[in-house]
């Protein structure tokens, strides 16, 4: 009973969006009224709100974390279990009628929580190709479909396990990013706030 609620609890607390959260809370429109429609940090920042948006992005992240740290204090493997739960929750919310965002920072927070170095990896390997390439969608799809082999080399099976669970979702929920990107018609990184697209 217990194991159970934990995986319950990890997929209610994947399921709170903090886009909706927040903008509900400073006065900011729903963010499935603007925009891509998408309920995520970069959609509020279409809303001029830097601050906010980095608070979206914040939050999103942590209950990732949060999930996983909590979870393994009851064993390693439910750790594993609620990192899967916590994205899931993320990209379909059963409080938003299952149409969630696209699990990226929910994705890095449970990497984080799962093992801090394969999280950070996956970190600067966002940083790196939104530098250089300056495509928010491009630098999240990389990262993550990186994250399995970071954490093989690392040596944890289990978590990389995890997490090609976790990209092939998020590439999944990426799917028009992906076709933008081939025809070359993906906004990049600073082209404005109408034109950006949330990773």
């Amino acid at each position: 009973m217990s194991t159970l609620l934990l995986i319950v609890a990890a997929y209610l607390l994947g399921s709170v969006s903090f886009a909706v959260v927040v903008s509900k809370a400073f006065g900011l429109p729903d963010p499935h009224e603007y925009g891509s429609g998408n309920p995520g940090a970069t959609n509020v920042l279409r809303t001029g709100n830097k601050g906010l948006a980095a608070l979206t992005l914040f939050l999103d992240g942590a209950k990732g974390t949060v999930a996983v740290l909590l979870a393994q204090r009851f064993g390693p493997e439910l750790g594993v279990v609620a990192a899967a739960l916590a994205v899931i929750g993320h990209v379909f919310p059963v409080w938003l009628k299952f149409k969630g965002g696209k699990g990226v920072a929910t994705a890095i927070g449970v990497l984080l929580g799962l093992s801090w170095p394969v999280g950070l990896l996956v970190c600067g390997t966002w940083l790196l190709v939104a530098a250089v390439f300056r495509y928010s969608s491009l630098a999240a799809l990389v990262a993550l479909a990186a994250a399995p082999a970071y954490a093989w080399y690392l040596g944890d099976i289990q978590r990389g396990e995890l997490a090609i669970f976790v990209a092939a979702l998020v590439w999944l929920r990426h799917h028009q990013n992906i076709r933008r990107l081939l025809k070359g018609e993906e906004p990049k990184i600073g082209a404005g706030k109408k034109a950006a697209e949330p990773a």
